[in-house]
């Protein structure tokens, strides 16, 4: 899988841009606050609904004007899939597939999937747990996009429990508690059951990577640690009996509180680096290198999964030592696609050739191919 095009209007700072791409090594070079990063924003916009800078999509959309494009048209196995999203503030978004209407946004998941690593994904280690809970969902959408579904009707009943228990106690009426606590176990187990069954083929992939890009460091273990207590299996009908107990046992607790205290919002990704929690026992060195282990554990799982994700790589290189530079640089030179972003071209290794673009003053221009240049090189 990789993108052929990607157009963007009144995307952040770019009044428009038009790149096309090709399989391999793309490198988009140019000062910092040249719009490097707005550009693979729109690409994993494209892939994920969603920013890795912000958590909205209003400042996605260039000021003084109402609305914001992004267009790509991605190639799959030879078939070309044309996917265009309009961001408008205020009103919901609409989305178009091969220039077809689609019903919800939503129906557009699938038809690109990217892995992106951001100077953002130290948040990951060092972060609260709603970063690593977002990192898990995406990656749950990525690989199967019917969980779209599963985790907007979560947070759709999520709401609404909420809002009722801040009124309940003051009411003194429960009855309709029950139903949403029905509610409540039923999708939050269908979510939870993705999230274990993700994490079970994260964690050693993630073992693995830490170790080949830290391995003088202690071994990094990743597991799932659920709100709900005891040892859980994947099996929908258990989790939700097991949520529905431990609903009742809090109850009192969530009504004096007025807060839903048990579900997948309230789990996490335990990280821990030998014998203790990585976020406070890993150095920064070692949370870069849990980071990057994330997201390459990311890429390998999609990779089994029989798809071939386009990797993104903004401006991480600058913050890795040569070791962990050789270890990315060595997925990305086998990759599909890559799309890298640096402020100079000496932050890109030196083995990551390949088509370069100047990006500066509101433009995108194709520099010399390195490819090219090496073989001519080694020719004369």
């Amino acid at each position: 899988m990789y993108l052929r095009r990607l157009e963007v209007t009144d995307f952040r700072s770019w009044e428009r841009a038009e790149l096309t791409l090709d399989p391999g090594v793309t490198i988009l070079l140019g000062p910092n606050g040249a719009g490097k990063t707005n550009l693979v924003e729109a690409v994993g916009y494209l892939a994920t609904l969603g920013s890795h800078r912000v958590a909205t999509d209003a400042p996605l959309i260039r000021r003084g004007t109402p609305r914001a494009v992004v267009r790509g048209l991605v190639v799959n196995r030879g078939r070309e899939l044309s996917v265009e999203v309009e961001i408008t503030a205020g009103k919901a978004n609409r989305a178009r597939l091969n220039r077809a209407p689609v019903t919800r946004p939503r129906d557009l998941l699938g038809a690109l999937r990217s892995v992106l690593f951001a100077p953002e994904d130290l948040a990951l280690v060092r972060g609260d747990p709603g970063e690593r809970r977002r990192f898990l969902d995406d990656l749950l959408v990525a690989r199967h996009p019917r969980f779209a579904a599963v985790r907007t009707d979560y947070e759709r009943v999520l709401k609404q429990r909420a809002a009722l228990l801040k009124t309940a106690r003051a009411a003194g009426d429960l009855r309709t508690l029950d139903v949403w606590d029905g509610h409540l176990a039923r999708h939050g187990a269908a979510l939870l059951a993705g999230r274990l069954e993700l994490v079970a083929g994260l964690a050693p992939l993630a073992a693995q990577a830490f170790a080949d890009v830290a391995p003088s460091s202690d071994p990094v273990m990743v597991r799932y640690r659920p709100s709900v207590d005891g040892e859980l299996d994947p099996d929908e009908r258990q989790l939700e009996n097991a949520l529905g107990e431990a609903l009742l046992r809090v109850r009192r607790q969530e009504v004096e509180r007025g807060v839903c205290l048990v579900g997948p919002h309230r789990d996490d990704l335990d990280l821990r680096l030998g014998a203790g929690p990585a976020k406070g026992y890993a150095s920064h060195g070692e949370s870069w290198a849990l980071a990057l282990a994330l997201r390459l554990a990311s890429y390998r799982l999609l990779q089994l999964d029989d798809v071939e994700p386009v990797l993104i790589l903004d401006d991480v290189f600058a913050e890795l030592d040569t070791r962990r530079r050789r270890a990315l640089a060595a997925v990305a030179a086998h990759a599909e696609q890559v799309i890298i972003t640096a402020a100079v071209a000496e932050d890109v290794p030196a083995d990551l050739a390949g088509v370069r673009l100047a990006v500066n003053g509101g433009t995108v221009e194709r520099m010399e191919d390195e490819t090219a240049h090496a073989e001519q090189s080694n020719a004369s």
